[in-house]
C-alpha cells in the first residue's frame, strides 16, 4: 500500500480499478436509481473522451441512502498520446509577400509551445511535429499536426466529475456552507460529507463539494460507527459488505430484498409492485425482512384500499392468497438485523392499525352518500379554466356516450347513466386520499347503491388502459364510456390549442389518443373516425373558447397509430402504405397490413410496387391532364387493350374481397396483373405528342392505380 501522496510517473502509465464515491445525507429514494445512472453514466462517458478508459474496462454503479459510487476496472494513469492536427490560418495570412512567416503564425506557434516551426518553407518538421500547408477545399491553410502528451488520470477525473455533477438530473437542490468555509455555498440534491477517490492503491487528489478526495468512505450507519478505510479499489465492495455491513450495489440489494420477501411469505403471493421495490432499496443499506398482522376485520374494506395504504403510507408489501385475495399479514423491509425482532414488528402493527382505521373509516363515511348525490358537488370543481367544470364535462360525457354507445351494441340509457356517475367518486374522501383510486372506488360505490353490473363497471373501466400494455374496457358500455371520456379530453385540448409540446404532454393526450387506438383495434369496434372526431368537437358546441380542428386531431391520431403500429413489428414501408390513405375504419387496419406483409412475400410484389410507384409518379407529373374516363375507342391494340380488359375483370374480384374484409386475396388477385402491367410499360409511351390519347392513357392509369391501392398504396413498397 501507498500513502496518498504516492504517484506514477507521468511516463510510467499503470492500468488499475478506479473507484470515485460521493458519501452524503439521506438521498432522496425515489430518486436514488436514476441518479446513480446518470451519474454512472455521465461520468464514464466523461472518461471515455479524455482517453483513459480501455476496452478492457468494466462498470459498476453502486448506490445506496447516503452514497453515490462507481467502479471502473482497467483505466490508465496517464491517458496516451495523441495526434493532433490544428487547422491554424488561412495560408496568405501566415506567410507574406516573400513567403516569410508573419507574427501572426509566429505567435500561434508559440502559443501551442511549437515557434521553432515558423520557418519560411511551405513545410517544416520536427520530430512527430509537422507544419504544413494544405487546401480544405476552398483555400489554402496552414495547420500543425503535433504529439499530444496524455492526460494524466487525476485531471481527466477532476473535470469528468465536475461535468458529472452539474449535468446530475436534480429537480430541486440544496444550499448549504463548503467545508471550513462560512461565505461559500456549495450545491447537490443532498449535502456531501466526504469524497473517495482510488486508482488501485493510490489516492487521486480531486476535489468537490470543498472536500479533498481520501481512501475512507462509512459504513451502515448504526452497525459500523465512524470512518472505513479502503486500502485498495478492488476491496472496495467487499470492504463495505464484510466490515461496515452495507451492500452497496442498488441491484444487489433489490435482488436480496426480493429473495427475502420470497422466503418470508410462507407461500403466499408477495404484491410487490417495481416502484415500491425501488423505493425501499433506496431507504436501506442492509435489508432485513420481518413479518407483521392486522386484524382481519379490516378485511371488509376494498383491498385495493389496504394495499395502497401499506404501499404508500408505510411502504409494507401485501400478500395474496392462490386466489389472489389480500390476506392479513404484511411485509416489512428493515435497515436493521435484531435478535428479537417483537419490538419492531409490534410498532409497525400498532402505525399500521391507525392507516387502516382511517381507510375503513374513509369507506363507511363515502358510502353513506349515493353516487348520483355526489353528480351536482361537480360544478364547484373547475376542470379548466377554458372548458368548464367538472359538471360540464361530464354533460360532455353524457353526450357522447349516448352516440356511440348504440352504434356499439351499447345500452343508451346505461351508456347515458355510467357517464353521469363516472366521475362522482372524485369527491368521495377515499378518492381524496388515494387519487389512484378513481375509477375504482367508483364501481364499488356504485355496487353499493345497487346500480346496474353494466354501469358500475363501466365508472372503474372508463379509465382503461392508463398505461401500455393495460387491461381493456370489457362490455360495450365501458367501451363507450372509455371512447368518450378520451375523445372529449382530446378534442377539448385540440380545440384550445393545448397540444403536447416535446416530451411534455401535461394532459396526457398521447396516452388518451392510444387508449382511443387500442379500443377501437383490439375491440373491432366499425365506428369511422371521421365522424368520430366530428362528434367529440360537436360535444364543444356551446363552449366559445374551443376551436373544431378535426383535421389535425385525426392526423395526430395516425401518427401515434403509426409508432403503435412499428412496436408491434411492421415496418415503416408497410405501415406507410396503409396510413398515407388514411383509412376511416381504424379496426380494419391490422388486417389490411397482414395483407400487405403477404403481398410483400409474393415473387410479384417488387416489380408491382414498382410499377404502381411509376404510375403514380406519372400521374403526379401530368397535372390532372388525365380524362374523366377511359375512352376504349382510343385504346391501340395490344398490351394498352390488354392492361383495359385486365383490368376490367380484376376489378370486380379486387371489390368483392375488400368488402368482404379478405384484403390479403384482393392484393393476391392483383399479382395476377404483372405480366400485363410489365408488357403495358415495355411496349406503351403515356407521354405523347396527341393530347387525346396522352388524356386517355392517363384516364387508364388512374383506373389501374386505383384497383391496385383499393386495400393500401403498394408503391409505398418499392425501395
Amino acid at each position: 500500500m501507498t500513502d496518498g501522496s504516492t504517484r506514477p510517473r507521468h511516463d510510467q502509465a499503470t492500468t488499475a480499478t478506479l473507484v470515485v464515491e460521493l458519501v452524503t445525507e439521506e438521498l432522496p429514494p425515489k430518486a436514488l436509481k436514476a441518479l446513480v445512472s446518470a451519474f454512472a453514466e455521465t461520468l464514464v462517458a466523461n472518461l471515455r473522451q479524455r482517453d483513459v478508459l480501455t476496452a478492457q474496462s468494466e462498470i459498476t454503479p453502486f448506490a445506496t441512502p447516503r452514497r453515490l459510487a462507481v467502479a471502473i476496472t482497467h483505466v490508465q494513469s496517464v491517458a496516451p498520446d495523441a495526434e493532433v492536427v490544428d487547422k491554424l490560418m488561412p495560408a496568405k495570412v501566415a506567410f507574406d509577400a516573400n513567403g516569410q512567416p508573419t507574427d501572426a503564425l509566429r505567435k500561434k506557434l508559440t502559443a501551442l509551445g511549437r515557434g521553432h516551426l515558423a520557418t519560411a518553407t511551405s513545410e517544416a518538421v520536427d520530430g512527430p511535429d509537422r507544419r504544413y500547408t494544405a487546401s480544405d477545399g476552398k483555400a489554402d491553410y496552414v495547420y500543425l499536426r503535433r504529439l499530444a502528451k496524455g492526460q494524466p488520470l487525476e485531471r481527466a477525473l477532476q473535470e469528468a466529475l465536475d461535468t458529472t455533477i452539474e449535468r446530475l438530473p436534480i429537480p430541486k437542490v440544496m444550499r448549504y456552507p463548503a467545508r471550513g468555509s462560512y461565505y461559500n455555498d456549495v450545491s447537490f440534491v443532498r449535502p456531501v460529507h466526504s469524497l473517495l477517490a482510488l486508482h488501485g492503491e493510490t489516492v487521486l487528489a480531486i476535489a468537490a463539494f470543498g472536500l479533498t478526495a481520501g481512501r475512507t468512505t462509512r459504513g451502515h450507519r448504526f452497525l459500523r460507527r465512524g470512518d472505513l478505510a479502503i486500502g485498495v479499489a478492488d476491496a472496495y465492495a467487499p470492504t463495505l459488505e464484510a466490515q461496515g455491513k452495507v451492500l452497496p450495489g442498488f441491484a444487489q440489494r433489490r435482488a436480496e430484498i426480493v429473495r427475502q420477501l420470497q422466503q418470508t411469505s410462507e407461500g403466499a403471493t408477495v404484491i410487490m409492485p417495481e416502484a415500491l421495490l425501488d423505493e425501499v432499496t433506496g431507504l436501506v443499506e442492509w435489508p432485513v425482512v420481518y413479518a407483521g398482522t392486522f386484524d382481519p376485520a379490516f378485511l371488509a374494506v376494498p383491498q385495493e384500499c389496504l394495499i395502497l395504504t401499506m404501499q404508500q403510507n408505510q411502504k409494507y408489501f401485501a400478500l395474496a392468497d392462490a386466489e389472489g385475495k389480500l390476506t392479513h399479514r404484511f411485509l416489512m423491509v428493515s435497515n436493521l438485523p435484531v435478535h428479537d425482532s417483537s419490538a419492531i414488528t409490534l410498532g409497525n402493527e400498532r402505525v399500521l392499525r391507525a392507516r387502516l382505521a382511517d381507510a375503513r373509516f374513509f369507506f363507511e363515511q363515502d358510502r353513506r352518500k349515493p353516487l348520483a348525490a355526489r353528480v351536482e358537488t361537480l360544478a364547484g370543481i373547475v376542470y379548466h379554466n377554458k372548458l368548464g367544470t367538472l359538471t360540464d364535462r361530464v354533460e360532455r360525457l353524457r353526450f357522447l356516450a349516448r352516440n356511440i354507445g348504440p352504434r356499439i351494441g351499447a345500452d343508451h340509457a346505461l351508456s347515458d347513466r355510467a357517464a353521469l356517475l363516472a366521475k362522482a367518486d372524485l369527491v368521495t374522501d377515499m378518492v381524496a386520499e388515494f387519487p389512484e383510486l378513481q375509477g375504482t372506488m367508483g364501481r364499488y360505490y356504485a355496487q353499493h347503491d345497487g346500480e346496474a353490473p353494466e354501469v358500475a363497471d363501466a365508472v372503474a373501466q372508463h379509465y382503461w388502459p392508463r398505461h401500455a400494455g393495460d387491461t381493456l374496457p370489457g362490455g360495450p358500455v365501458a367501451q363507450a364510456v372509455a371512447l368518450a371520456d378520451k375523445l372529449e379530453t382530446l378534442a377539448g385540448m385540440f380545440g384550445i390549442g393545448a397540444l403536447p409540446t416535446g416530451d411534455k404532454d401535461p394532459f396526457g393526450l398521447r396516452r388518451a389518443a392510444i387508449g382511443v387506438l387500442r379500443i377501437l383495434i383490439e375491440k373491432r369496434l366499425p365506428l369511422p373516425l371521421p365522424p368520430l372526431l366530428g362528434l367529440a368537437f360537436q360535444a364543444f358546441n356551446r363552449v366559445t373558447a374551443t376551436k373544431p380542428v378535426p383535421d389535425d386531431l385525426a392526423e395526430f391520431l395516425y401518427e401515434r397509430l403509426r409508432g403503435h403500429l412499428r412496436e408491434q413489428g411492421y415496418t415503416a414501408n408497410q405501415v406507410e402504405a396503409v396510413l398515407v390513405q388514411r383509412p376511416p375504419r381504424i379496426d380494419l387496419v391490422p388486417d389490411q397490413l397482414a395483407a400487405v406483409r403477404a403481398f410483400e412475400a409474393l415473387p410479384e410484389s417488387g416489380a408491382l410496387s414498382a410499377a404502381n410507384k411509376r404510375i403514380v409518379n406519372i400521374l403526379k407529373k401530368s397535372g390532372g391532364e388525365a380524362a374523366a374516363s377511359v375512352d376504349v375507342g382510343r385504346l391501340g391494340d395490344g398490351a394498352e387493350r390488354d392492361l383495359w380488359q385486365s383490368f376490367e375483370a380484376l376489378a370486380p374480384q379486387v371489390d368483392r374481397h375488400c368488402a368482404g374484409g379478405d384484403y390479403t386475396s384482393a392484393l393476391r388477385t392483383l399479382a395476377s396483373a404483372k405480366p400485363v402491367v410489365d408488357r403495358f410499360f415495355d411496349d406503351v409511351m403515356v407521354m405523347v405528342d396527341d393530347d387525346a390519347i396522352r388524356a386517355n392513357r392517363l384516364a387508364l392509369l388512374n383506373r389501374v392505380a386505383m384497383t391496385m391501392n383499393r386495400v393500401a398504396d403498394i408503391s409505398k413498397l418499392a425501395a
